[in-house]
């Protein structure tokens, strides 16, 4: 007969390299509100930038930590209709997530456009980051 580990359900191996503080795993409710600020997170193994994901794409890794996020970025592609405004945006930290522009007719937001985030999701939530153009992209700066 197969012989597993007797340890009960809240019994846990000592001796990890990476505290379990600085993980992201299961949502905790006694967690603060993001707020105004934009989370991601940072692979502690290869230190991949990345957002609202549960394993690395570089290494594969489950293990990140949280940073808080400049909030600034550029504008990448528009997706979907126009009446909706919604980009790729590639923040400077080196990660890309899916935005709404806030405060802008879609016909003035280009590719390129320096933004800004406004308004933060909280890790739990649904819904799109909300940003604002800090530097209309001119013709000659657009990327083609």
């Amino acid at each position: 007969m197969l012989q597993t580990d007797s340890r009960g359900a809240n019994e846990f191996r000592t001796g990890h390299d990476v505290p379990g503080a600085a993980t992201t795993g299961t949502a905790d409710p006694s967690a603060p509100d993001v707020g105004g600020e934009l989370l991601f997170q940072s692979c502690l193994w290869c230190g991949t930038a990345a957002y609202r994901r549960s394993f690395c794409r570089a290494c594969g890794s489950t293990a990140f930590k949280r940073e808080r996020s400049t909030g600034a970025g550029a504008l990448v592609r528009r997706i979907g209709q126009s009446p909706l405004n919604t980009w790729f945006v590639a923040m400077d930290e080196g990660f890309t997530l899916v935005c709404q522009i806030a405060r802008a007719e879609p016909a003035v937001a280009g590719v390129g456009a320096r933004v800004r985030v406004v308004r933060a999701v909280s890790p739990r939530e649904q819904g799109l980051p909300l940003v604002e153009l800090t530097y209309r992209a001119t013709h000659l700066e657009r990327w083609w």
